[in-house]
């Protein structure tokens, strides 16, 4: 329990993040944020306005972690560094995989940061319809990835080798699943390792897309 410091709207969104990291998005509620605080849940009222303005706070909290494009960025550097960005801040607080993209009311923060994203791509080449393309599809991507890589069998930047060497086994059964986890053994292969070569991929495509106008 935290001390009584004055209450404010940062002190407010800071105990909610302490309570989803423990338990998840589900367990924030302004009872539950107000315990964190050890205050009434009543008193949470005079700096948000209500559960949802606090998700959205919430939100708006995620996408300030986010590192944005910058204004000397080129296209591929600031989708390099927003996609690296979105997956780490993803990896360390697991519940915004449910809340960033689910608000109704898109706060400040969310909104500066899309902005910025966009700004890259189409003072870069992009069209202004080729930039929403670029952007959805490189979210699509790292979020896929980053909630992958939180189920894996096995803890993320750990080469699963006792997972991988059991697949090796079934050559008789599955024989190219077999053939593919063998020569994973002989790599060393790492999951986290297939981040950087597919984003790479993707942004290969975009770049044709890019040049031509598209």
């Amino acid at each position: 329990m935290t001390s009584r410091r004055p209450l404010t709207a940062e002190r407010v969104v800071e105990a909610a993040v302490a309570v989803a990291d423990r338990g998840g998005i589900d367990a924030v509620s302004m009872r539950s944020v107000g315990r964190e605080l050890g205050v009434e849940a009543m008193s949470l009222y005079h700096h948000v306005a209500s559960k949802d303005a606090l998700l959205d706070a919430l939100a708006d909290w995620i996408f300030a972690r986010v590192a944005a494009p910058s204004a000397d960025m080129g296209w591929r550097e600031g989708l390099v560094a927003h996609g690296a960005s979105v997956r780490a801040v993803l990896g360390a607080h697991p519940w915004a995989f449910a809340l960033v993209e689910s608000r109704r009311d898109p706060g400040p923060v969310l909104l500066a940061h899309h902005e910025a994203v966009l700004a890259c791509l189409q003072r870069d080449g992009f069209t202004v319809r080729g930039s929403a393309h670029a952007f959805s599809l490189v979210d699509a991507y790292v979020y896929g990835f980053a909630l992958t890589e939180r189920n894996l069998p096995f803890d993320p930047g750990v080469d699963g080798e006792y997972f991988i060497e059991a697949i090796a086994q079934q050559a008789t059964t599955h024989p190219s699943l077999a053939a593919v986890a063998t020569t994973w053994v002989e790599d060393r292969y790492s999951f986290t390792s297939e981040f950087d070569h597919g984003l790479g991929i993707v942004l290969d495509a975009l770049e044709r897309q890019r040049a031509a106008g598209r």
